[in-house]
């Protein structure tokens, strides 16, 4: 199973991809999509849309991961970064998705809700086997909820014969 993991923003749209054999995940790419901020907003969006189509087609998941959007005092900022998420999940269409919250995906990597960014890299290096943190932080956030859901989905996928 390859998993594609989100972290959208409009400015910064981390990416990461993994592979899920059983219980072993293996690091397949990871990256950034940049956006200019002398652009407009709509053409940001059109270069995160075309860079997360690009690295859909490239690596064919048949499942992404997205971060949700938390914001609870910048509405502008939690709208940009809406808007970022909608084109990503778009350019996504057609794979099962799962949403995450940050709190769930520092949870299911590091066994606190409230982990630092250090923490998150840590574990994300260590999980993959990753000779170094991954950078920028962005693809490791994408990396974490593509590590998240890979751990959610093998507890609640039955196995063949079973029920639940």
């Amino acid at each position: 199973m390859i998993v594609l993991g989100i972290d959208p923003g409009l400015k910064n749209t981390g990416w990461g991809v993994i592979e899920q054999t059983g219980s072993r995940l293996r690091c397949v790419a990871y990256g950034c999509i940049v956006t200019q901020s002398d652009r407009t907003d709509a053409e940001r969006l059109a270069t995160i849309h075309d860079g997360m189509a690009a690295v859909v087609q490239r690596f064919a998941p048949q499942e992404a991961a997205v971060e949700s959007v938390f914001f609870s005092s910048n509405a502008k900022t939690a709208f940009a970064t809406g808007q970022a998420r909608g084109v990503a999940l778009l350019a996504a269409a057609g794979l099962t998705i799962g949403e995450y919250g940050p709190g769930e995906v520092k949870l299911a990597l590091v066994g606190t809700g409230d982990a630092d960014k250090r923490q998150v890299q840590y574990m994300v290096r260590t999980i993959l086997r990753l000779p170094r943190d991954p950078e920028p932080d962005h693809a490791a956030d994408a990396l974490a909820a593509a590590i998240c859901h890979a751990h959610r989905r093998s507890w609640c996928v039955p196995k063949v014969g079973e029920r639940r």
